[in-house]
């Protein structure tokens, strides 16, 4: 099991409508908070979503 901290960069495998794939941890637990580095939108993902949806992890806090 991966192990996510908040701050980590996270690469997902479908893109944000805007056009950005990498996303910031800004919350852990049962739910992720992520928000795209992109354009900055902020969106709440439950945790086996978040996980099977991550491609890697680009940076890590």
């Amino acid at each position: 099991m991966v192990k996510y901290n908040v701050g980590d960069i996270v690469k997902m495998r479908k893109s944000h409508p805007c056009g950005g794939d990498e996303w910031e941890v800004m919350r852990t637990g049962i739910d992720f908070r992520i928000k795209c580095t992109t354009c900055g939108r902020v969106v709440m993902v439950p945790r086996p979503k978040f996980e099977k949806s991550v491609k890697k992890i680009i940076s890590q806090a």
